[in-house]
């Protein structure tokens, strides 16, 4: 918007200045007599006209609607970027013209070419996706509906006579409505949800093979350890019933041997017993023979001495004739 002034000390002039981004184009009586962008100039309100016509890179931001060849309804985001290329051009065409007092514009010139872009730029959106099925749209992504829109903008005869130039062209998203993306997203989340599910199952399935593993691990060990065990009750045993063996042959060789001991010691006593009874059967036998060849006094005589040998200590002794005749006429009898 173009700076206007009003001096007090100079009456009936006032005094314009533009921006370097407007092209500024002035009239005095119906002629023109200057254009350029950022002038600055005195006039005079009363035989004075002023246009401004923007040159600077402007920024048209853009919201569709339209349906694709299935009829379902796409939205359509971006944005046109674009810069007046020849001024003079489009002040003829558009009035550009400014409020003297204000510095603003009398109309909306930039809402007027606005609008001419955007549809423009919609007619060109519209003929695209009415050629192509949503699916076809979404996948593509907005590469192509940008391409078109360029193109047709460049190409478009209307704003190269009114010397508009488009600088360059946004498209930010392609969507279609919540309930028909939900839909289409669908297939996709239950695929993914399946994946995961199928995950989920197969690490599950992973852990209890894991499991399964270590159970069989741990069945394996207790198997082995049972088997060791009984390995070593069997050896356990086995030793102890060898020790047992040993320990009743080692009973039944001291027995045997006690045995041999106890029969040597008996057969030993016997040979001993065999040897006195000899010895006293010959010492008997030969006492007899000598008694044999004895006299009977003698024999009164040695059992009288025996006897006496055998009473011990007698305190009296009575001998009567009874017992002295008959011994001393057996004498009388031998000695004869």
């Amino acid at each position: 918007m173009a700076d206007i002034t009003d001096p007090i000390a100079v009456p009936l002039l006032r005094h314009l200045r533009a921006e370097p981004t407007s092209h500024v184009i002035r009239y005095r009586r119906g002629r023109l007599v200057a254009e350029g962008p950022g002038l600055a100039f005195w006039f005079r309100p009363i035989t004075t006209a002023v246009a401004e016509v923007p040159i600077d890179d402007r920024e048209l931001p853009f919201l569709f609607h339209a349906r694709s060849a299935d009829f379902q309804r796409v939205t359509v985001q971006g944005a046109i970027t674009f810069r007046v290329a020849d001024p003079a051009r489009l002040a003829a065409r558009i009035d550009f013209t400014i409020d003297l007092d204000t510095g603003g514009w009398c109309s909306e010139p930039l809402e007027q070419v606005g609008g001419l872009l955007t549809q423009l730029a919609q007619q060109f959106v519209i003929d695209q996706l009415a050629a192509r099925e949503l699916r076809a749209i979404l996948t593509e992504g907005v590469a192509p509906i940008r391409a078109r829109i360029d193109r047709g903008l460049r190409e478009e005869t209307a704003l190269l006579e009114l010397g508009v130039e488009i600088a360059a062209v946004r498209v930010a998203e392609v969507a279609p409505t919540a309930e028909v993306e939900k839909a289409l997203q669908q297939p996709t989340r239950e695929q993914i949800q399946s994946r995961a599910d199928e995950a989920t199952f197969a690490r599950r399935a992973t852990a209890v093979e894991n499991e399964r593993a270590i159970a069989e691990n741990e069945l394996a060990n207790r198997i082995e350890l049972a088997r060791r065990e009984e390995s070593l009750v069997a050896r356990q045993g086995a030793n102890e019933r060898r020790r047992a063996e040993e320990e009743v042959a080692a009973r039944r060789v001291a027995a045997a041997g006690e045995d041999e001991r106890g029969r040597l010691e008996a057969q030993r006593q016997a040979d001993t017993i065999d040897l006195l009874e000899q010895a006293r059967l010959r010492a008997a036998r030969e006492r007899a023979e000598i008694q044999k060849a004895m006299p009977a006094s003698v024999l009164y005589a040695l059992a009288l001495q025996d006897l006496a040998g055998q009473l011990g200590n007698i305190e009296h002794l009575s001998i009567t004739p009874d017992l002295i005749g008959p011994l001393l006429q057996r004498a009388t009898r031998d000695a004869a």
